[in-house]
């Protein structure tokens, strides 16, 4: 990809997402590692009575289990387990396979709409933050085996995607430019190319600045909104 990749004019950012920066480096990382510990734990203290609240919903709605986990891609490629909250019915995968979440999903439990209008399905993502899988923006972390539906070349996997091997460089986030700007049913062209947009403008100011942006539309419930989030 030639030049800032935020020039191109289908993608509308405000100007601060749209910097120069470069890759995630080692000395980076290491400056924004402190950061992402230091906050990942006072997240986890905050998210961990509602999680008490969020057990007692969930077992009552179906009794399944309240923890999903799954095999996600990371940085450089690498393999982790992400946690996050079952939002869908039991054996969801199993059931109708590894398709990506859709609009009005039947999989999705009547507690799972509200905590994925929220994101606080996405919470138990601290503990990998903490853990070092992920930072708290960057890239989401995609689903291994997860494919692209397309009607002239058929099924895709995200890892042939043009635009993966760029955002494979950045650690995966629990928000991101993707995440906050990009319109929720998009190719997965179009939204690794907001990835790369990070690659260029991340900062520890843009960091907060998406993370505010973040809680404000979860405040909101905007994250299933098929519309602009802000």
């Amino acid at each position: 990809m030639n030049g800032n990749p935020g020039d191109t004019p289908d993608i509308d950012l405000p100007g601060w997402a749209c910097g120069k920066g470069k890759a995630e480096s080692r000395s980076g990382y290491l400056l924004k590692r402190p950061w992402d510990v230091v906050v990942g734990l006072i997240g986890m203290m905050i998210a961990m009575p509602l999680w008490v609240v969020f057990v007692i919903a969930i077992k009552l709605e179906d009794r399944g289990p309240f923890f999903f986990t799954q095999e996600r891609w990371g940085k450089d490629k690498t393999r982790f387990r992400v946690y996050k909250i079952r939002t869908m019915v039991p054996n969801a995968e199993e059931a109708f396979g590894n398709i990506q979440a859709r609009e009005n999903d039947p999989r999705v439990t009547r507690v799972g709409r509200f905590l994925r209008a929220t994101s606080l399905d996405e919470s138990p993502q601290l503990i990998n933050i903490v853990r070092g899988d992920m930072s708290w923006v960057g890239p989401r972390a995609l689903p291994i085996n997860e494919v692209q539906t397309q009607e002239t070349e058929g099924d895709l996997p995200d890892e042939a995607v043009e635009g993966f091997e760029t955002r494979s460089k950045l650690r995966p986030g629990l928000t991101g430019i993707a995440q906050v700007y990009a319109p929720r049913d998009i190719p997965r062209e179009q939204k690794y190319r907001y990835d790369a947009i990070y690659a260029y403008s991340q900062s520890l100011i843009t960091d907060i600045r998406l993370i505010l942006a973040s809680l404000w539309i979860t405040f909101r419930g905007k994250w299933e909104s098929r519309e602009r989030k802000l």
